[in-house]
């Protein structure tokens, strides 16, 4: 499988990952992403590099995105002193469910931070998601706090909140052939 950046004609492949996910959640009595998520957001980010595609043959596997840019309100000035990566979005087409596809991308990305300088990679997840939550813990993530206040980005209430980050470290093989530019060095202000 090949991980690469994503492309503008990936927006309708990422919206309908989104939708198969958002049902599959349903199937399990969760309300995640059943809101819309806007393409023209979507588009702005995979202009900005930070969505890659996990690809096996002209088949999408999988896609996350990883930020240097948190979402805000969530974490506090001291931990954003603290350079970090942050993941969003991390989707596995449910054809490909029960590969530990997703642990392989957290591995990718968590050593795609650590070349990045980062310390940490973070993430928030949704906050009455306990099944995705224990999923984090399983795959090394440290719980940190849960965020119930605030309104999110797009306007809603603040539904994923749950905080939890892992060290950002080498990674000797994720299996994935990496067609991702070298990422870009951090700077952050001490």
């Amino acid at each position: 499988m090949i991980i690469a950046p994503a492309e503008p004609h990936d927006v309708a492949k990422l919206l309908a990952f989104r939708e198969e996910a958002a049902a599959w959640l349903r199937g399990l009595g969760s309300d995640q992403w059943s809101r819309p998520y806007p393409a023209d957001k979507l588009l702005a980010t995979i202009e900005a590099g930070t969505v890659f595609m996990l690809r096996d043959g002209h088949t999408t596997a999988g896609t996350i995105t990883l930020t240097p840019e948190a979402e805000d309100g969530l974490w506090t000035d001291e931990e954003l002193t603290e350079p970090s990566l942050f993941i969003n979005k991390l989707t596995v087409a449910r054809e490909y469910a029960g590969q530990n596809l997703g642990g392989r991308l957290l591995n990718w990305a968590g050593d795609r931070a650590y070349r990045a300088g980062a310390r940490w990679l973070r993430l928030d997840a949704w906050t009455t998601n306990e099944g995705l939550q224990r999923y984090y813990l399983a795959q090394g993530f440290t719980h940190v706090r849960t965020v119930r206040v605030g309104i999110a980005v797009n306007g809603g209430p603040r539904v994923s909140g749950w905080l939890a980050q892992r060290a950002a470290s080498v990674v000797a093989d994720h299996g994935f052939t990496d067609r991702t530019p070298v990422p870009e060095r951090l700077r952050f202000a001490a």
